[in-house]
Parts: structure tokens; sequence; C-alpha cells
């Protein structure tokens, strides 16, 4: 845990007992601040009363003596509406910050040296920020990921000087974090989402194009140049720092450019470095190649050589549930992509493999998978579980074979023997539901939970190093 002393001996609200809620009250608790928390939900207020923290109904108290509000990120700050609590804050002219801005605020206080990574986008950004951890510890860095994956940031380890922090950011988490300042930060891409949060596409793209507002002289700003957002954002931001821009689609002067399973460094128009991505398998499809060259442009800003990358990136294990390679039985291999809960997300993991044998379905996003007929060459024959069996079906209709099984306990052994009576080379068996899982799982990695359950209790399956662990 880092304690929080920057608010201590005032009272601080908080509002959000969940994850990361629960590590603020206990990181400005050891900083010797009051805190006085609420949560809408009885069950949460009950769980931190439980554990000594100060439960008070932020409707009845008296705001002249709170110095900040601590907004979970996933509490409305402006749209649709300000939640009630930001309000009060507000008409009392109280602060109002998250969980991170905490974490910047203490750093700053103690002077640390600790370097932060900051990595944020619409799409890829966990996989990227686990891949930049992993290949930090394997250069023999000491290296702490959390924020929006994993570990609540103030639950991470207690600053050091010779730490490396990978932080995860969310949008909503920037539009807390005025004093977000960076010694290296990427921007991967910026498609429509969180709408209803931010009002507007504008309003969304310039709060991810804060993540830089406050890098450091010396750092390194890296971002993508496949969208249009993106790229009117790094036409802005040459100043006192490195810019590092990255392409699977077009050259890049100064940067990474993915092209053909490898990656391109560049400085100048100069080649400098090229890095062989093939045989990776955590990192197939061109997404990957993104996640992989955003990394890679980290790494170097940060002051790592070329074959420290490459050890990284040739050992990292995949992100769990995104592209997850499970085991393999003879010819197949199966792959849980069951974080991949929208078309766009699925559309990656198709985009990476022939021979598919695929299975999806949930509880079905807006648009359900019209938009990927371009992949249905990709796809043996489908499995369809959940709510959108039909949905799917007709979708399908015509153009993919197809199998209504219902539940997974029923496509996964459907799938395996198909796949493995098929003669193909390699076949792949891919969970990638593009759908929500909330019809028949908790979450999406309870469901990627149960495939692997399932795929390991088939008969001669050989199951990934990480997987027999």
């Amino acid at each position: 845990m880092i304690p929080v002393h920057v608010f201590s001996g005032k009272t601080v609200a908080l509002f959000g007992l969940g994850l990361s809620g629960i590590a603020a009250a206990r990181a400005l608790r050891a900083g010797d601040a009051r805190v006085l928390a609420w949560d809408d939900v009885e069950a949460a207020r009950d769980a931190a009363a439980s554990e000594g923290i100060e439960v008070a109904d932020l409707n009845a108290v008296d705001w002249t003596d709170v110095s900040a509000l601590i907004l979970s990120p996933g509490v409305p700050l402006t749209h649709p509406a300000p939640h009630w609590t930001v309000a009060k804050a507000k008409a009392a002219g109280v602060e109002i910050i998250g969980d991170t801005e905490l974490f910047f605020r203490e750093r700053d206080r103690l002077n640390s040296k600790a370097r932060v990574v900051a990595i944020t986008g619409t799409n890829g950004k966990s996989t990227t920020a686990a891949l930049m951890a992993h290949i930090l510890k394997s250069a023999g860095l000491k290296t702490a990921l959390g924020g929006n994956i994993g570990t609540a940031i103030l639950e991470l380890p207690p600053f050091s000087d010779d730490s490396v922090y990978v932080i995860e950011f969310s949008s909503y988490q920037i539009d807390l974090t005025p004093g977000l300042k960076a010694d290296a930060a990427a921007l991967l891409n910026i498609t429509p989402d969180h709408l209803d949060r931010h009002g507007t596409f504008e309003n969304y793209a310039a709060v991810k194009s804060r993540i830089f507002s406050r890098l450091s002289a010396s750092g390194r700003a890296v971002i993508g140049i496949d969208d249009e957002p993106c790229r009117q954002i790094a036409g802005a931001l040459p100043g006192p720092y490195d810019v590092a821009q990255i392409s699977v689609k077009t050259p890049v002067t100064d940067g990474v450019r993915a092209s053909g399973g490898k990656l391109f460094e560049m400085q100048k128009g100069v080649e400098t470095a090229c890095v062989e991505l093939a045989g990776i398998g955590s990192l197939r499809g061109e997404h990957n190649a993104q996640n992989a060259a955003v990394a890679f442009a980290l790494a170097r800003g940060l002051g790592l050589d070329v074959p420290e990358i490459v050890r990284g990136l040739r050992s990292f294990p995949g992100l769990e549930h995104r592209m997850e390679e499970v085991g393999r039985l003879g010819n197949v291999l199966f792959v849980n992509d069951s974080k991949g809960t929208n078309a766009d997300a699925a559309a990656h993991a198709l985009a990476s493999f022939d021979n598919v044998f695929w299975i999806a379905g949930g509880l079905a996003k807006e648009g359900g998978i019209e938009g990927l007929s371009t992949y249905f060459p990709r796809i043996s024959r489908a499995y369809l579980v959940g709510e959108a069996v039909q949905d799917f079906a007709r979708t399908l209709e015509g153009h993919v074979d197809y199998t209504i099984c219902e539940t997974l306990e029923t496509a996964v052994p459907a799938a395996a023997g198909d796949a493995a009576a098929s003669g193909l080379a390699e076949a792949v068996v891919l969970l990638s539901p593009a759908c929500a899982s909330f019809d028949q799982f908790r979450s999406f990695a309870v469901r990627g939970d149960a495939f692997k359950t399932l795929v390991s209790e088939l008969e001669g399956i050989v199951m990934s190093a990480s997987e027999a662990a």
C-alpha cells in the first residue's frame, strides 16, 4: 500500500467503495486523514465499516469541513449528469479528484524519483500495460502494474527511487487526475466509446489527450496515428519531450512501424532496429502488433536496449482472457478470448486465425455480429451460446455453418471434436463471444475460467505452460 499523507489532519469525503475506493480510504487513513466514506450500495458500506472505515451519509455532512471529494472513476463526473456528491462538492468549493490523483500528489510530496509509465487508449491498453510491465520486469527493473488493470493504484508497493510504475488509465481516471505527470506516456487509439460519460466524441478525445498534459521534459510521448483523432493530437504534440509515432498502416519517420510481422524502429527516417514478432503466440494479429510497437517505443524511451525488449516480447504469456493460448490437442489450438465482449474485439481475434471453430454468444451488444461478415470465410463452424443464439443464427444463416449449443458445456466438446476431425494442419477453437457475459456468468473472467476448465477436461489435452503451472 502507498500511504497518502497529503491530507494529513484534514477531512476527506469519499464516494464509491469498490476496490479503488477501499484502497483510497485505507491509504488516506494511513496518512492520518479523516475519511468520511459512502456508497449507494448498503453491502459496500457494511464491508467498509467492517474494516474500520468511517461510513457517513455525505448528504448529511458539513461540506465546509471537507478538503476534497475522492470520487470513484465509475461515478459520473459530468455526464449524463453530475452525481449528487459532485454537485454538493462544487457548491461548497471542494475539489473533486480520484485515487490516481492521490498517487501523483504523494509522489510529489516525497519528491520521489520513481518513474511512471502511463498508458491509455480505447482498445489495447490492458494488453499493452501488461506487456510493458513484463518487459521491464524481465529486464530486471523493479516494476509495479496497476490502475485500471488488476491492482488499485494505491495498493501498489510504496514509492522507492528505483521503482517503475506502469499505470493503465481509463478516460474516467484521467478526468479525475489533473496532476497526472508521467515519465513516458502512450495513447494507442481513439474510437467512439463512453460517450454517455463524456457527452461528445470530441470531449472523450480531449480527455484521452491529457495523458500527455504534464509529461516530463525528458520524457517520451508514444502515440498511434492510425485514426484521425490521434493524428490530430499527434500533430499538436511536439514540445520539450520526445515523440514516437506508432502505425500498423503507414510509414513513420520517428517511432515504430509494425508491418509483415515485424517492428521497425525509425529515427529521423532511418531504420535503427528490426524485431521479428512471428512465432510469439501471445502477440498474434495486427492489433497486438500495435500493442507491441507501443511497448517497444515506451521501453526504448526508458533506456532499455533492443535485446532486453526482445527477451520480454518473446516471453510474454499474454493477458488472461485476451487471445490467451490455453492448450493443444493434436492439431487443435484452444484460445480464450472471453474479454472479446463486442464485435470489434471479436474481429481482432477472428482476423488472427484461419480455420476457426468459433464459440460465440451471450448477452448481445447493439449491432450484434453483422459487422463481422468480412471474417466469415475464416470460420469453419460456429457454436452459439447464451441469449444471442437466435440473433446470431439469423446473421450467420447461409454464410457460416453453425450449431446452437446454448452453453459452454455443450459447445467446447462439440467444437473440439469437429476441429480434431477436420484434418486441418491447424484448427483453432476460439472463444471470442462478441457479447457480454451476464446472461450466464458474473463476468467475462468467470466465463473465460469456465472455458479453460472445460478445455482442461478434454482427453489428451496438453495445457499451455501458464495454465499447467
